[in-house]
């Protein structure tokens, strides 16, 4: 649930004693005198009033965080690029030695996304689980299919293999900002893209020709 952007102020809670009174109608008595009398309902009330206060209090909103932002829980170490005429950049931390990737099947990977100044937007790790994408249809971006599946001087990934991929924009989403919601756009237009990819496996469920 979307939480604007307000203050709250806690009323201040006056100490409480209870008076002996009070305590009194707790016992069993068999005398008919009138006595003042709290039920459980209002105490039960009381107390979640008292709960859900200090639960506020214990939990400060951070109502200017609108951009989401994913932190990868692993870091792959850097590399010199190489450069392709399409303009896209890769380099490979691990070859793998695995199948290459398939054109037109699925394959698992987790990957990483950065801009280029370093700051992550997107994780699977973060997830907790590697995505299944189809290469070579245009299902992904252009620099995604070319980087994994390879071509135009790009080797294609191995199973098992660690690639980075520095993606420019016309190989990205272009001019036009991408991945809006309600108005806020987690990439803005003309951004380079670098990821990490790690090639886990092709995916099980992929028909036998």
């Amino acid at each position: 649930m979307a939480v604007s952007s307000l203050s709250f102020t806690l009323p201040k809670l006056q100490t409480f004693t209870p008076k002996p009174t009070i305590a009194a109608t707790f016992k069993a008595s068999s005398s008919h005198e009138s006595t003042p009398f709290i039920n459980k309902k209002q105490i039960f009330q009381m107390g979640v009033g008292i709960l859900a206060a200090s639960i506020v209090a214990s939990a400060p909103l951070d109502a200017d965080a609108t951009r989401i932002e994913y932190y990868a829980t692993t870091a792959e170490p850097t590399c010199e690029f190489n450069f392709v005429r399409s303009g896209l950049g890769y380099c490979d931390i691990a070859v793998g030695s695995g199948e290459e990737a398939p054109y037109n099947k699925l394959v698992n990977i987790h990957y990483t996304a950065r801009f280029g100044d370093g700051i992550v937007f997107d994780s699977s790790y973060k997830r907790g689980r590697a995505l299944t994408m189809r290469l070579g249809m245009g299902k992904v971006i252009k620099g995604l299919d070319q980087g994994i599946l390879g071509g135009e001087g790009v080797p294609p990934m191995l199973v098992g293999g660690k690639r980075k991929l520095q993606i420019p924009p016309h190989l990205a989403y272009g001019p036009e900002p991408a991945g809006c919601f309600s108005g806020d756009c987690n990439i803005p237009g003309n951004a380079t893209l670098v990821y990490d990819i790690k090639f886990v496996e092709l995916y099980s469920g992929n028909r036998k020709m």
